[in-house]
């Protein structure tokens, strides 16, 4: 019962095999993917995708990367998006110092900005941070402790760090650089931090694991990452797909 808490589906990667890609996630023990919105257009077209399959939800947001192009119509739309059934967090928002596409300033105005409209509309949060470790800690510290804030999307810290983020009522996204051999800093984390705080996320079509790195990613694949996972903490691999699932539906306020 693995759920895969963080895909592009509409990216277009998937634009000519996505119903294969989302039967062999099923055929794999998949049962939920959250597609995840960057703008305005990706959100809508996260939504739809989710309208056409049930194992889909679908999350609305913008990225750090367009943060210099979100208009405040944008924003406008967005919320009124987030209404909708098949929403179930906001995001992916946050901090990437890394890339540079945006300004700093614009990103952390925006980052403030949608962290509030999300708090005001009751949605947990679905953070990116790339090189912005401290930047954006502080910023959700500055929201408040809570229980079930949101996730930290594919997650890049140390254990400190992570432990930091758990103890604001973020939960700690694994991807599919826990299976890379020399990633030990990620290996440390998902080894140590608590599996009550734990999800885990393809990033699809981005970041493949092994034993298909090299190759896009895609949903079905985050059994490699549950299968790793359970080799670090020498459990199987059964109770980190359950307890992740159940952390997910918790979070996101799935049914499947």
């Amino acid at each position: 019962m693995l759920i895969d808490s963080h895909a592009h589906l509409n990216m277009n990667d998937f634009e000519k095999d996505l119903d294969r890609v989302l039967q062999r996630a099923v055929q794999a023990g998949v049962v939920n993917v959250v597609s995840i919105g960057i703008d305005l257009d990706s959100s809508v077209a996260a939504i739809g995708l989710a309208r056409q399959h049930r194992c889909v939800s679908a999350s609305v947001g913008c990225h750090p990367h367009n943060a210099d192009g979100c208009e405040p119509s944008d924003l406008t739309r967005l919320a009124a998006l987030a209404s909708e059934p098949e929403v179930v967090a906001w995001g992916e928002i946050g901090l990437d110092y890394f890339r540079g596409y945006s300004s700093p300033e614009g990103q952390l105005k925006l980052f403030k900005r949608q962290l509030s409209m999300a708090d005001d509309l009751n949605l947990p949060v679905i953070i990116h941070d790339r090189e912005a470790h401290e930047a954006v800690y502080l910023t959700l510290k500055e929201m408040g402790k809570g229980e079930k804030k949101g996730v930290i999307h594919c997650f890049s810290g140390d254990l400190d760090l992570a432990r930091a983020f758990m103890d604001l009522g973020y939960f700690i996204s694994i991807p599919g650089t826990v299976t890379y051999k020399n990633a030990f800093r990620i290996k440390d984390v998902a080894a140590s931090i608590p599996l009550s705080h734990m999800l885990i996320e393809t990033d699809s079509p981005f970041l493949s694991p092994v034993p298909r790195r090299g190759k896009r990613n895609e949903p079905a694949y985050v059994r490699f990452i549950a299968g790793e996972i359970a080799r670090l903490r020498k459990i199987p691999t059964e109770e980190v797909a359950r307890q992740t699932g159940e952390n997910a539906r918790s979070l996101f306020g799935l049914t499947t």
